[in-house]
């Protein structure tokens, strides 16, 4: 079985759902079917992980079951797990409702490990739980934490991930600032007259929420394709001497 494997059990552990929506998604077709192994075990992998994660956004939007039946089915039948985490970030509120707060034990248990404190506080840095007043008691963002969890024995020192943080806020700043001067300082009803001026910040915020999703996906899609280029420009390792 993959190394990744998951028991149904576990599956619903680390959704942070009950093993019953998992049959009823798997039921529905919003799943795929799990691996079966020995003794007639169904296995899951991170695939299901991240489809359930974006399943459990979408509900969480207020889609009806029949909405996000269309909405998976228009997902390519090969999509990966980052592609789902990517669909399901751009679903999500800016406070996702969905975080939880949850104890250390309850924490360890949907991450599928124990988790030190220099675990927590990379997740931390990968802003996939915040701390609270209470050492123990963290909010956590069930949908990332698997992801971030995958990520915590990569060779990544913390600062580098602190020092990548905090350059995406401050270009992010920068990006929504420059989007949202040129929203008020262009933005005009429909039919205006184009010399009257712009509408009233109170209409180019109303105007502007409502194509929120369209810049965020431009911006995630513009991000993905400068991240492959920077990818891409690495120099290849060299070949190994014989």
């Amino acid at each position: 079985m993959p190394q990744n494997a998951l028991t149904i059990d576990e599956l619903a552990a680390r959704a942070g759902v009950t093993v019953r929506t998992v049959r009823f998604y798997g039921a529905r077709g919003l799943l795929p079917p799990p691996q079966i192994g020995p003794r007639r075990v169904g296995h899951y992998g991170p695939g299901h992980l991240s489809r359930l994660a974006l399943i459990e956004e979408l509900r969480r939007q207020g889609l009806t079951l029949a909405a996000i039946e269309r909405y998976m089915a228009q997902l390519p039948p090969d999509v990966g797990e980052h592609d789902l985490a990517i669909h399901r970030a751009l679903v999500a509120s800016w406070l996702p409702e969905g975080s939880a707060k949850v104890g250390r034990q309850e924490l360890e248990r949907r991450a599928g490990r124990t988790l030190g404190e220099p675990d927590v506080e990379r997740l931390a840095a990968m802003t996939v739980l915040e701390r609270t007043a209470d050492p123990d008691v963290f909010v956590v963002d069930p949908g990332l934490l698997h992801l971030g969890v995958r990520l915590l024995d990569l060779p990544v020192p913390l600062e580098a991930i602190v020092a990548a943080r905090e350059a995406l806020q401050k270009h992010a700043r920068a990006a929504a600032g420059a989007i949202g001067r040129i929203f008020r300082e262009t933005v005009r009803e429909p039919g205006a007259d184009p010399d009257a001026g712009a509408v009233p910040d109170a209409a180019a915020r109303t105007l502007s929420a409502q194509m929120q999703p369209l810049v965020v996906q431009a911006l995630v899609t513009a991000f993905q394709r400068s991240l492959k280029e920077q990818l891409w420009a690495w120099p290849a390792p060299a070949a190994e001497k014989p």
